[in-house]
């Protein structure tokens, strides 16, 4: 799995590793029952400290997105309809405000909402 992380970025790294697997499955390039890299292996691969990777996972899991067993490792969750999580709804909320405050209209920000949403259902 290639994750990019932006070390000059101030979204924490925690962060950008839980938004580039939600992506990946967004987009079909990591697949329901697929096997995640243990944390340890992740670390080492991008030199991130395993308490990030530890704590992106969990975040992950605590979001419905991925599973983990002691025996056998890290997976992608089955994709199912859920309930749209409230912290989502916010997030959302606070995007379209922001393009709102930057003068976006309310057709251009629909149909980059549009756009988005088909490349990763395309994707998949």
């Amino acid at each position: 799995m290639l994750i990019a992380f932006d070390f000059q970025s101030e979204i924490p790294l925690y962060i950008q590793l839980r938004n580039q697997i939600v992506i990946g499955i967004a987009q079909g390039l990591i697949m329901p029952g697929e096997h995640l890299p243990t944390i340890r292996a992740l670390a080492e691969e991008s030199g991130v400290n395993m308490m990030t990777i530890s704590k992106a996972y969990q975040l992950l899991k605590s979001e419905g997105y991925i599973m983990t067993d002691r025996r056998k490792g890290t997976i992608v969750a089955p994709r199912e309809r859920k309930v749209i999580p409230d912290a989502t709804v916010e997030g959302l909320r606070l995007i379209i405000s922001e393009l709102q405050v930057i003068g976006v209209s309310e057709d251009d920000t629909l149909e980059l909402c549009i756009k988005l949403y088909r490349e990763g259902k395309d994707a998949v």
